[in-house]
């Protein structure tokens, strides 16, 4: 992860998707910190960031040095907001299987379910410090 700095969380989203796309409004609105940073999953950022890893189509949270992925990564966003979300927390408890099938549940019909783009969000000029290249 050349160039990310060791207390920078960055979320790797699926572009396209709306309820991703949703996903980070929602985390915008609740990081007064504007601590978390946001690149699409299909942007040649992410593609530099996750470097030869494996292509995912989940949600991603490069944090320091770590790579969550899915429900671990939800739960680590989650507890990077502001009260009540790092409640959410809690749910750490549940063995990972369990919560990356419930994951992968939503994951899978999530276009059918919440509908798809044909492209990538772009952030209004106020955001735009936010997002990777």
């Amino acid at each position: 992860m050349a160039g990310l700095s060791h207390n920078r969380r960055v979320v790797l989203f699926d572009g396209v998707c709306n309820l991703c796309n949703g996903a980070v409004q929602f985390i915008i609105k609740r990081d007064p910190a504007a601590s978390f940073r946001f690149s699409a999953l299909q942007s040649a950022g992410a593609r530099r960031l996750l470097g030869a890893r494996p292509t995912v189509d989940s949600i991603v949270l490069l944090e320091g040095e770590r790579i969550y992925a899915k429900s671990a990564a939800a739960l680590r966003i989650a507890r990077g907001l502001r009260f009540p979300w790092p409640l959410l927390y809690v749910f750490w408890l549940v063995p990972r299987p369990l919560r990356d099938w419930v994951y992968d549940g939503v994951a899978r019909h999530r276009y059918a379910w919440f509908g798809k783009r044909d492209s990538c969000m772009l952030p209004t000029p106020e955001l735009r410090q936010r997002f990777l290249d």
